[in-house]
């Protein structure tokens, strides 16, 4: 075990209901025969995260009793309805205490990235005052690396579907953008027209 897989933990945001979906929990969609809640936890541990902390939010009890999550630690967000920022401020609220200096943050709607891209990520952590992000031709976007010393910032800031986005913008100076064009494709499961992007 590399000491960045020691000091930074896996954070997935799985807590979203699917509206646009009508209303059919994005963690529970099948991919490749299984919830695709159970790939993006599988992405993260290829990438080298020992420790995965998952948000969970719609039909929280149903993901538990149908998925396989091994020994992630599930949270629960009762405000899962109030968007991606009250997820991402329960999931680092789960990290304090623990002895993570930094959260490597991905979607459970992003099945196109795989662990290469997060293992790029990851290879950008010095320490706690680190701030990573994928970028797609430039382009920010997911998984996102936080360190410890920009929690509280991004817990005051994160609010409705925006999560880190204010903080980051604010600190993008900081950022250290990582290539991943070449290794992922970044769309999410959004519409029933997204639907075709799972096997």
């Amino acid at each position: 075990m590399t000491e960045n897989e020691r000091q930074v933990a896996g954070l997935l945001l799985a807590a979203g209901g699917g509206r646009r979906l009508g209303g059919r929990p994005k963690a529970l969609l099948a991919h490749r025969g299984r919830p695709l809640i159970e790939h993006a936890v599988g992405v993260l541990r290829a990438a080298g995260c020992t420790r995965v902390h998952v948000v969970l939010g719609a039909a929280a009890a149903v993901v538990r009793e149908r998925a396989e999550l091994g020994d992630c630690v599930l949270v629960e967000n009762p405000e899962w309805a109030d968007g991606m920022g009250s997820s991402l401020r329960t999931g680092l609220d789960s990290l304090a205490g623990t002895r993570a200096r930094a959260a490597l943050v991905s979607l459970v709607d992003q099945p196109g990235i795989g662990a290469a891209a997060v293992r790029r990520v990851l290879a950008a952590y010095e320490d706690e005052t680190s701030l990573a992000s994928a970028a797609y031709d430039g382009v920010r976007g997911h998984p996102v690396l936080l360190g410890a010393a920009h929690w509280a910032g991004i817990t005051a800031t994160a609010t409705g579907d925006r999560g880190a986005r204010a903080y980051l913008k604010e600190h993008h100076g900081a950022i250290t953008l990582v290539e991943c064009g070449d290794v992922a494709e970044p769309y999410d499961i959004d519409t029933p027209e997204d639907l075709a992007h799972l096997e």
